[in-house]
């Protein structure tokens, strides 16, 4: 599908992708690529071994994985990017209609800005979608009625970001479909404009490294991206029409030539304007890969999802339930090598005990805590973690909930200079800043301490540790993905390398996407590759860009 993308990409973009791709090979030797830049000063030693130094230099490797922000929506103008929000031109941003034409002006925030009235800093937020209208078609800070800057602890409404969608948002690299093709009218365009003062990642990625060109792995949404991270490649459903889920088989338009637009409804509005456009399905593709949320085979689910009759399993003929898994995983290439490993996921004792801690649930607090998310668990739709299989046990750890480490196991771990030579953190629901269900400043807290934390252990003096999101979450980013395969990349994320080992205080311009974290695990561990990664490296390549890196780029060693 990608490969009918448009070629429109940011000015000289082929210099652009090369020194990407040659920083990526690069940066691990100490030896700078063309055209980079560093502060006076320093200078780099190169490696005899590349390899060596890194096997030598990091021991542990975390990944701390949350959710659904776009660079832009906190990053925008941070110091040192290749390309700033502020030197947009305006026609670099502007939004067109569903019909092609260009928006007078941003239609309205459909459902208002805030999911629902909350009380924060003292003060009553409740943002109705005609309470800020008239929006210019640009991007814009976020903000109240009043012109206030918007806090970070206020919740704004959950948007769209699923993998038609994405794609018709990115709109062959122009970025100016996401008012149309979003469901939030406006809100896609906005953005925190006061991250330099008030995000704790942002001073963390002032002392560290900051990713300017890190891409989602795949098109779409949160099931996705983490079945991407750990396998390179989305779930497949065989047999799919037959099966209790073949009314998610999406119908694509056929008067579509890219072949990404789902079937709309007939009452869906022709015009953003008018509201949000409404498909009929697109869970899977025509040939059955899962593309969009599904359920895990296993326990902990959504409630009222359980099987009655197999304890820890979930209804296999609800059509949500996607059947177990049997391809590879990194947490597969890490166990054929030896290598201990672990995904902690924060909440997962509170849902497999009572799976009304899941998201959905109500309760006296908002949003529920800890609110917990069971198709943000990957490894629990594979066969190889079903109940009672060992390495269920072994792997899949529950991270507890809360911000200390008498709550909270993944961070008692750390302490304890416990964590395996790879590590996987997942953050409870209402701490991993999902617009919707999470604030921003709850996770950036949250996220700051947990990195404070691993800072203070006893293994950091050989760590790596990777802060990204799994996806945009519908927000606008103005860089174009660059061409990949059928599955991504798609749109720009954060993403931050901190490690006593990063290039300290810089921006790191080399192409990345989220399967360049099991890049790196691969090659520090010395592993067999996954077939998704070789696929995306060849495909990049055909397109005319350099592979993804493997984050090397942004470490230096001597």
């Amino acid at each position: 599908m990608s490969g009918d993308r448009d070629d429109d990409q940011p000015q000289d973009p082929e210099r652009r992708l090369l020194l990407g791709g040659l920083a990526a090979a690069a940066g691990l030797a100490g030896i700078a690529a063309p055209g980079e830049t560093r502060p006076a000063g320093r200078k780099r030693r190169p490696a005899a071994n590349p390899d060596a130094a890194l096997q030598a230099h990091i021991d542990t490797v975390v990944v701390i994985y949350a959710e659904n922000r776009s660079f832009n929506n906190l990053f925008a103008d941070f110091p040192g990017l290749q390309r700033p929000l502020s030197a947009l031109k305006p026609e670099e941003s502007a939004q067109r209609d569903r019909d092609g034409t260009l928006l007078t002006t941003l239609p309205k925030i459909w459902k208002g800005l805030t999911a629902q009235s909350q009380v924060v800093e003292h003060r009553v937020f409740d943002i109705g979608e005609n309470d800020l209208t008239g929006l210019a078609n640009a991007p814009f800070a976020l903000a109240t009625p009043d012109g206030d800057p918007l806090p970070h602890g206020v919740v704004t409404r959950d948007l769209v970001h699923t993998f038609y969608n994405n794609q018709l948002q990115i709109n062959g690299g122009r970025n100016d479909g996401f008012v149309a093709w979003g469901d939030s009218g406006a809100l896609v365009m906005g953005h925190y404009g006061d991250g330099s003062s008030n995000l704790r990642l942002w001073q963390i990625a002032r002392e560290f490294t900051l990713c300017d060109n890190f891409f989602m792995g795949a098109f779409g949404g949160s099931y996705f991206n983490h079945q991407y991270l750990i396998a390179a490649q989305p779930s497949f459903y065989p047999a799919a029409d037959q099966s209790p889920a073949k009314a998610r088989i999406v119908a694509l338009d056929p008067a579509d030539p890219r072949g990404i637009r789902p079937k709309q409804k007939a009452n869906s509005p022709a015009s953003a304007m008018q509201g949000p456009p409404l498909f009929v399905s697109d869970t899977l593709t025509p040939d059955f890969w899962a593309v969009n949320t599904m359920l895990p085979p296993y326990g902990p689910t959504f409630a009222g999802m359980r099987d009655p009759e197999r304890p820890g399993y979930a209804n296999a003929d609800n059509p949500m339930t996607l059947p177990p898994q049997t391809h590879k995983t990194i947490g597969d290439m890490l166990s054929d090598r030896g290598v201990d490993w672990a995904w902690y996921a924060g909440g997962w004792g509170a849902a497999l005990a009572d799976e009304s801690a899941a998201k959905g649930a109500t309760g006296p607090d908002f949003p529920a805590r800890p609110n917990f998310q069971p198709h943000h668990q990957p490894f629990n739709y594979f066969f190889r973690f079903a109940p009672g299989m060992p390495a269920r046990e072994q792997h899949l750890r529950d991270g507890g909930e809360g911000e200390t480490a008498r709550t909270n196991r993944f961070l008692a771990d750390v302490q304890a200079g416990r964590l395996p030579p790879v590590s996987f953190y997942k953050p409870q629901g209402n701490l991993n800043m999902h617009a919707g269900y999470s604030d921003v400043d709850a996770g950036d807290r949250h996220i700051a301490a947990v990195i404070d934390a691993l800072r203070k252990g006893p293994q950091w003096e050989k760590m790596l540790i990777v802060v990204t999101f799994d996806e945009n979450g519908g927000w606008w980013d103005h860089v174009p993905p660059p061409k990949g395969d059928r599955w991504g990349p798609g749109t720009r994320i954060p993403a931050l390398i901190v490690s006593p080992h990063a290039r300290r205080g810089e921006v790191d311009h080399a192409i990345y996407d989220t399967g360049s974290i099991a890049r790196f695990i691969t090659r520090r561990f010395g592993l067999a590759k996954l077939p998704g990664l070789i696929e995306r490296e060849k495909a990049m390549i055909a397109a005319g860009g350099p592979p993804p890196g493997d984050l090397t780029a942004a470490l230096r060693f001597g």
